[in-house]
């Protein structure tokens, strides 16, 4: 101890307060204070408390120091024109902000890829679920089925649901093809033709014509009457015979 108080006597300089600047004062009064009085002393283990205490012993220190610098006349404000250089070059300041800005986005597209992740987690458990729900439903229609085989039940409730079913469907597309309706091009003929219309009849046949047949020529129909010759003209009259009976006529000549 006696060391300690010699070394600190050699080098201590007898200056002025202003060339000094040392303050030496306990943490201003405030809920930390008391709270710290109460206790008095401030725990060391609590990280809030200690950093409020060092805040607090400061702010007093503020406190005391501003006036009596102010009246030595001692400016305590900075200038407008003031210009202090960086710390950091603006290369170094240039190489925070990329790495920070590559950080930001890694952890963005870390964030999307967690998100593909849970959906696509999600969506393989929906897909699984309907799955095992047709597996079931499979099941239990292949039971009954056994059981109506063999003669254990006599309901067929199962065929009713796919009956039911597949009439679901049909509608379902028949309310389409109806809310569907004609395309535009068919609405304009519709409103230019008209819709057509239940026709006279005027050649539909009745009973009595059905079985009247004397008008009926054989010739006619058989396609050997006098119009079928002028029909095809000279050409019917001069068509040259085919292959096989040119052959044989050949063979005929002999």
């Amino acid at each position: 101890q006696d060391g300690l108080k010699q070394c600190l006597a050699d080098f201590r300089q007898q200056l002025a307060w202003v060339e000094r600047l040392d303050v030496t004062l306990g943490p201003v009064g405030g809920p930390a204070s008391q709270s710290a009085s109460n206790t008095d002393e401030v725990d060391p283990e609590n990280d809030f408390q200690r950093e409020m205490s060092f805040y607090r012993q400061a702010q007093a220190a503020v406190l005391e120091a501003l006036p009596r610098l102010r009246k030595l006349q001692v400016p305590t404000r900075r200038p407008d024109d003031y210009f202090a250089e960086m710390a950091k070059s603006d290369q170094q300041m240039q190489k925070i902000r990329q790495k920070l800005k590559s950080k930001q986005e890694a952890m963005e597209r870390s964030e999307k890829a967690k998100q593909l992740r849970a959906m696509r987690k999600y969506g393989k458990k929906v897909q699984t679920e309907i799955l095992q729900k047709r597996q079931k439903e499979k099941k239990n229609m292949l039971n009954a089925v056994k059981r109506y085989q063999k003669g254990l039940s006599d309901k067929l409730d199962f065929l009713d649901d796919e009956h039911t079913s597949s009439q679901g469907n049909k509608k379902g597309s028949a309310n389409q093809q109806t809310k569907k309706g004609p395309n535009a091009k068919r609405r304009y003929k519709n409103q230019k033709f008209g819709f057509g219309g239940k026709k006279k009849g005027s050649k539909w046949n009745t009973k009595e014509s059905f079985n009247d047949v004397s008008s009926f020529q054989s010739k006619v129909a058989h396609n050997k009457g006098p119009g079928k010759a002028r029909k095809g003209g000279k050409k019917a009259l001069n068509k040259r015979p085919g292959k096989r009976a040119r052959q044989k006529m050949k063979n005929r000549a002999r």
